[in-house]
């Protein structure tokens, strides 16, 4: 007989046995007061006040006055569910507002909206292999988890290019012939290790080899480009990348995810993707929370000026210490541990003895033996922010005998 339950079991004790066992804080954000929250420890404990480090809302439009007035006004004007699939009654107004607004952004003909970043690069990658006959897809190797599932899923030929490494991938590109369909799947910022991209060089060699590209933006849009349309924007290429994939969850503070391209890659995408057309269609009280944001967002450079300025201060404060912080030339703040159980350990003891809230980040989410933490500055932490965090991670350090920098 088949012991189902202890084949689980086994599953969970080998993951605690190398250290990277997941658990989750149980917290509940304060509105308007952001990066503070409330912690609620397990057993009974009671409740505190903690700083939050490592949220993805990296602006705080989380909290934004602008996005929760918006949620709130259309909440009590039509509800709070959509009522089913896009294509079942679930494609409201709101819908249709934030896919314009979304391909306005990105200077795109359309746009098409998704439960979330993984679904949106899962579903439209395994699409696109099989629109495509004979398709060769060419990844990154630092690509995300949903991009690989995406690119599995179509079932095309995968190559994998070594990260960011312009002669690795020409090589590649050249030994394919000039007719046969390709696929260059890429990141921008790269949320790990926080680099960047060489946008304008990859879209030469797609031009020269006759690629498709496929950009993931989910850590760059609302943060870089004049209007927070990413590295694209930035970079001024937007217009030479097929398919901009980006994020309302991150810097946008809400959820769900997006592709945004011309108007037949776009409708092709929504007459094949599963993963669109079987999905119930976003709350449409999250859409007008989006669509408020983003809107925000165009217009407001300032905020961009300081999460960046906010970013660098903090880099500068933490190797000043001699705390091993990794080369990032993005918002992204690594500073690494090496060690899964050790990491383990520092967050508890950020969170335990000096309340701030940091996530380890272990393996599979990044090599083994580069487990970190994963700082992330927002324009709402304060320099006081900043020196208790500095004082905690110093304590922590030496408690631990952790190797600093000299």
């Amino acid at each position: 007989m088949v012991n189902y339950n202890q084949a689980f079991e086994a599953a969970v004790a080998a993951v605690r046995a190398e250290g990277r066992y997941r658990v989750f804080a149980d917290i509940e954000r304060i509105k308007g007061s952001f990066p503070k929250a409330h912690y609620h420890p397990e057993g009974g404990e009671e409740t505190r006040e903690i700083t939050v480090w490592c949220s993805n809302d990296y602006l705080g439009m989380g909290q934004h006055p602008n996005v929760v007035n918006a949620m709130r006004e259309a909440v009590d004007k039509v509800g709070a569910g959509a009522g089913g699939t896009r294509n079942i009654a679930g494609t409201t107004h709101f819908h249709v507002r934030l896919e314009r607004s979304l391909a306005d952004l990105h200077g795109k003909e359309s746009a098409l909206l998704f439960t979330s970043g993984y679904v949106s690069n899962e579903a439209t990658l395994s699409t696109i292999a099989r629109i495509l006959p004979d398709c060769v897809i060419l990844s990154d190797e630092l690509n995300h988890a949903s991009m690989i599932e995406g690119i599995r899923g179509g079932r095309s030929v995968k190559r994998i290019w070594r990260h960011n490494d312009l002669e690795h991938l020409e090589d590649m590109l050249s030994e394919l012939p000039l007719e046969r369909p390709k696929v260059i799947a890429f990141e921008s910022v790269y949320s790990m290790d926080g680099d960047i991209a060489p946008l304008p060089e990859i879209c030469d060699l797609a031009e020269k080899y006759n690629a498709f590209t496929y950009l993931d933006e989910v850590h760059a849009v609302g943060l870089y480009g004049p209007r927070g349309g990413g590295i694209a924007e930035r970079d001024g290429v937007s217009d030479r990348i097929d398919i901009i994939e980006g994020t309302l969850g991150k810097a946008f503070g809400v959820m769900g995810g997006y592709i945004a391209a011309n108007a037949a890659i776009i409708d092709a995408i929504r007459s094949y993707a599963s993963g669109f057309i079987f999905t119930t269609a976003l709350s449409p009280v999250l859409v007008a929370g989006a669509l408020a944001s983003v809107e925000t967002l165009k217009v407001s450079p300032q905020l961009r000026e300081v999460h960046q300025e906010r970013a660098a201060r903090l880099k500068s404060l933490l190797t000043d210490a001699g705390l091993p912080v990794m080369p990032s030339v993005s918002h992204i703040v690594p500073v690494k541990v090496g060690d899964p159980v050790q990491c383990k350990k520092v967050t508890d003891y950020l969170l335990q003895c000096h309340n701030i809230y940091v996530q380890p980040i272990n393996y599979p989410t990044v090599p083994k033996g580069t487990e970190r933490l994963r700082l992330t500055p927002t324009p709402l932490h304060t320099d006081d922010h900043m020196f208790a965090l500095l004082e905690a991670l110093d304590d922590a350090w030496t408690a631990l005998s952790l190797q600093r920098v000299a």
